[in-house]
């Protein structure tokens, strides 16, 4: 393996981060896990995530794997005093992230022109539902009405099989996918800016980032298959559900050898990778008439042993006890006022860098105000107590 370098890869790199909800404070944070320096900045009452479920203590667990490893300055952008402070930060900066709705930046004196005539090295990244500009920019959009309109929602219903309507769900993949395209772009953004001097505007869109992971389904929209596709779903065992997902003519051949099914082996349906595909749904039934004999880990057990791919079907809390998540250090302590708790480390590891985990830290609103504005604008101790009688901080900062 490389040797080890003593820093990390963003060290040095400064962002100021004006993001709430999920994508952006996401996007923000795998920023900090790999050595930059993130400055969130969040309204006086705080970000509205700092109360999410679930809750120790008043501490939300939610904000903290999103914000681990930031510094908190608590501003009101109300205030001409606030935005100024802002300007100077931006003069100081690399990299700003936020997810408002297109406009509201600018309404604040803040969006990209007026910023980069500040600065033109900075990168400034901008995540929304539709993008900042065509005719549904400035409609409001959350995770789960870009997974309604994109196809994902009728997508899953077609592959589940046996509803006519779209299932309920609360896994905001927009979100998390918006983080990561963000955080991907800014990082070319960076190594442009190394070949230019000159920064730039980076518009991430949910909408787009949940197309692109229509991979086969937007295709398929155009040239439209007469053979069903293969949607891998559970088998039941005598004690639970494992999904088994034979692929390859090798793979089946384990599975026929394994369950010793010769209405599996011998059915003509089941003799190609095409056929097979076209009626997975029954393969799978016949397939159930073994694993429904056996308990979750015989079939298991027995599966891996032949060389056939499958898993069982967990609940989330069972990763925090897998030994192999456990050695490749999936998992980092993080801590704020109510303990310490797990967080997920960025699916990342390189080996040619310090660590790139999650940092320990979750900020309190404002935690930072006074280290930030004198390390980074060489704020007096008096000039904060100037700017928060005149309301930077809001009405009730010290």
């Amino acid at each position: 393996m490389q040797q080890q370098t003593a820093s990390r890869p963003l060290e040095g790199v400064r962002v100021l981060d004006f993001s709430i909800m999920l994508a952006g404070p996401y996007c923000a944070r795998l920023l900090a896990d790999v050595g930059a320096e993130v400055i969130k900045i969040e309204p006086p009452e705080g970000d509205d995530m700092r109360l999410r479920t679930p809750l120790r203590d008043g501490h939300s667990a939610y904000f903290g794997q999103l914000n681990a490893g930031k510094q908190s300055l608590a501003l009101d952008l109300k205030s001409a005093e606030a935005i100024s402070l802002v300007h100077r930060l931006v003069a100081e900066a690399d990299i700003l992230v936020e997810n408002f709705r297109p406009g509201v930046m600018d309404r604040l004196g803040l969006g990209y022109d007026a910023l980069r005539a500040i600065n033109p090295r900075l990168i400034y990244c901008s995540i929304s539902g539709y993008g900042q500009f065509g005719p549904a920019a400035e409609r409001a959009a959350y995770a789960m009405i870009v997974h309604a309109e994109s196809g994902f929602d009728r997508s899953l219903m077609r592959y589940a099989g046996d509803r006519d309507r779209p299932a309920a769900g609360a896994i905001f993949v927009a979100d998390v996918l918006g983080g990561i395209f963000g955080y991907a772009a800014i990082q070319t953004a960076l190594v442009q800016r190394a070949r230019t001097g000159e920064g730039q505007r980076i518009d991430v869109a949910l909408m787009d980032c949940m197309l692109n992971l229509l991979v086969y389904e937007l295709q398929e929209a155009q040239f439209p298959s007469p053979v069903p596709r293969a949607a891998y779903g559970p088998v039941r065992a005598v004690d639970g559900d494992i999904l088994i997902a034979p692929i390859t003519p090798r793979n089946f051949a384990a599975l026929c050898e394994v369950t010793g099914q010769s209405e599996l082996a011998d059915d003509p349906r089941f003799k190609t990778v095409p056929g097979r595909g076209a009626n997975w749904t029954a393969m799978m039934q016949v397939v159930e008439k073994w694993t429904e004999r056996h308990s979750v880990r015989e079939s298991m057990d027995a599966l891996g042993k032949a060389g056939v791919p499958a898993a069982e079907y967990r609940d989330p809390g069972a990763a925090f006890t897998d030994p192999h998540l456990l050695q490749r250090g999936v998992f980092e302590t993080i801590a704020d006022g109510a303990g310490e708790f797990m967080g997920v480390n960025a699916p990342w590891k390189m080996s040619g860098a310090a660590a790139t985990s999650m940092q320990r830290e979750i900020p309190a609103i404002g935690a930072h105000r006074d280290e930030v504005l004198s390390r980074v604008l060489g704020l007096s101790a008096g000039a904060i107590a100037d700017l928060a009688r005149a309301g930077a901080f809001g009405t009730t900062a010290d």
